[in-house]
């Protein structure tokens, strides 16, 4: 069965009023209302995570300070890896990560850090550490 939402109706449900006109629905008292509020918003993207989402990181370039562990996490259903370029002499080297997998490493020096996903080689980032 049908059931209209607030402030909707819906043209003669039969057995309703007997007459086949059209029945208003209103929400039940002391519900909530569904239309979102300023209060509600969802938690920002802390500064030293980074999401695998789409076929791509997110953010593609991340700026942390020395000493910050770095967070990636893997929502796509493929696997992905992060793994420093090839040449780079980069300190990041994933195992292949399943969907909701995570890899964090804390980076110690100042530099900048590119990465691409070993199984996906277009997939490419950046991490750029400050002092």
């Amino acid at each position: 069965m049908l059931t209209p939402g607030a402030g909707q109706s819906l043209p003669g449900i039969p057995g309703s009023s007997g007459t086949g006109g059209t029945v208003t629905a209103s929400p039940p008292a002391g519900t909530a209302s569904a239309s979102p509020t300023s209060s509600q918003s969802s938690a920002p993207a802390t500064a030293d995570t980074v999401t695998i989402k789409n076929f791509a990181f997110s953010p593609a370039t991340l700026t942390v300070k020395v000493g910050t562990k770095v967070t990636w996490t893997n929502t796509d259903p493929d696997a992905h890896t992060v793994t420093s370029k090839q040449g780079s002499n980069g300190p990041l080297q994933s195992a292949a990560l399943a969907t909701n997998d995570t890899y964090s490493y804390t980076f110690t020096a100042a530099g900048t850090y590119p990465y691409y996903c070993a199984i996906h080689p277009f997939m490419t980032a950046t991490v750029e550490v400050t002092p």
